[in-house]
């Protein structure tokens, strides 16, 4: 069961993305229960899809001085916005490599346009306050797509953002998309947070995204077919296709109504980082789509918070810093265990946890850096005027294919299929 430290945060993030929908937050018009506890004053930018042109969803940047983050929240799914639907679209299976895994190929091109129109603003926000923020990236549906995929970006490029450590940095996926290989799902648990609600399909389905939304207006009969299909399958095959796309990071699933009870019962928060079974298969109910709306995300969300607080303070017998302690502890061990189980189960291009040890101890290099960039970093931005091409730098990390695409490099990635 998730601790309320560790779920604080998440009916928080889903009022600041819910914000992304208003027009106006000194006049709400679909503010959630008790308000969206913002400051307006506090909102950096705002940009709407006729400034985005299609190349991502809406979004926010919202420097939250009471809780000491600075968060950028992208929307979901505009079933109106064809360009919505041209982002989910540009994929299909295999296509698109990255940081030894598979990634959506659409998604990770938003975000890498958003990370260019973002990035010095987010650095400078950091540096300003004192290089002391957490960096928190959140998105709902199609946006969490984006904002896992940023997330892995920056983690990967810390120097760009003014030697952020990587603990100072989450990213909150909710109701998220398919996004990312096994591999990589598992390796960022540390740092991305997957928040889903009861029966979501979304997070549920192997579909493809492409082919989910091309079905829209059969979506119940889409679901039924894959949740046959997935019957058959054997779980050895499906974990052992690197292509195969996951939720990204650590779940946490909130829980309303069991098997064979009327209603909703006071939700609970259960999490892991699961390596089989991870929501492989469809739930066939009628809150399917439902429990996929960001606003029964927050509004249940933020009930089981209260209930984590009440049973918190009926049974406390230990200071609070020992258990802090005790579960930082044991998320970290969870971590490192999701690791090892990746590679016993032999999962394409896992890496063991003395493996990836080293990436999280650049932490005290980039922490005695602080603020300042690297010599190459100050070149390449002065270069160009200033601001980082991350198409550039993403570039360096794949090499093009016959057909034009970007692919991973041979010599990074030498067991990845043709």
């Amino acid at each position: 069961m998730a601790t309320a430290d560790e779920f604080d945060p998440v009916p928080r993030v889903c009022r600041v993305t819910l914000a992304v929908y208003e027009e106006d937050l000194r006049n709400p018009q679909f503010a959630p229960r008790g308000g969206y506890r913002m400051n307006p004053d506090w909102v950096v930018k705002r940009v709407t899809y006729e400034q985005t042109q299609g190349n991502a969803p809406p979004y926010l940047i919202y420097a939250d001085h009471d809780h000491r983050e600075i968060v950028l929240t992208i929307r979901g799914l505009n079933l109106v916005k064809e360009s919505d639907y041209k982002l989910l679209l540009d994929n299909r299976l295999g296509m698109q490599m990255f940081d030894g895994g598979y990634v959506h190929h659409g998604l990770l091109k938003s975000a890498v346009w958003l990370l260019n129109q973002e990035s010095e603003t987010l650095r400078r926000l950091w540096v300003e306050n004192g290089s002391s923020y957490r960096m928190v990236f959140a998105g709902h549906s199609l946006g969490s797509g984006v904002a896992a995929l940023l997330t892995v970006m920056v983690v990967k490029h810390r120097d760009e953002f003014g030697g952020i450590p990587r603990s100072n940095v989450r990213c909150y996926a909710i109701a998220p998309a398919r996004c990312m290989s096994l591999n990589l799902a598992v390796k960022y648990a540390d740092v991305i947070h997957s928040v889903i609600l009861q029966d979501d399909f979304l997070p549920r389905t192997s579909t493809p995204l492409e082919d989910i939304f091309k079905s829209i207006f059969c979506l119940p009969c889409l679901l039924f077919a894959v949740c046959l299909r997935d019957t058959f399958i054997a779980e050895g095959r499906k974990l052992r296709d690197p292509r195969r796309l996951y939720a990204p990071g650590r779940m946490y699933h909130i829980v309303e109504r069991k098997f064979c009870r009327c209603g909703r019962c006071p939700p609970e928060v259960r999490t892991a980082i699961p390596v089989e079974g991870r929501f492989e298969h469809i739930v066939l109910s009628c809150n399917a789509t439902s429990d996929h709306a960001i606003i029964w995300i927050e509004r249940e969300a933020e009930k089981a918070l209260e209930r984590m607080k009440e049973n918190t303070g009926e049974t406390v017998t230990t200071p609070p810093e020992v258990q802090k302690l005790e579960r930082l502890q044991t998320i970290q061990k969870e971590h490192k265990d999701a690791l090892e189980r990746a590679v016993s189960l032999n999962i394409p291009h896992a890496v063991t946890a003395s493996e990836e040890e080293p990436s999280k101890n650049e932490d005290e290099t980039l922490g005695e850096e602080g603020a300042e960039l690297s010599e190459e970093v100050r070149t390449k931005t002065s270069s160009i005027g200033g601001k980082t091409n991350w198409d550039t730098i993403i570039e360096k990390l794949m090499k093009k294919n016959e057909s034009g695409e970007l692919s991973k490099r041979r010599d990074r990635d030498t067991d990845a299929p043709q």
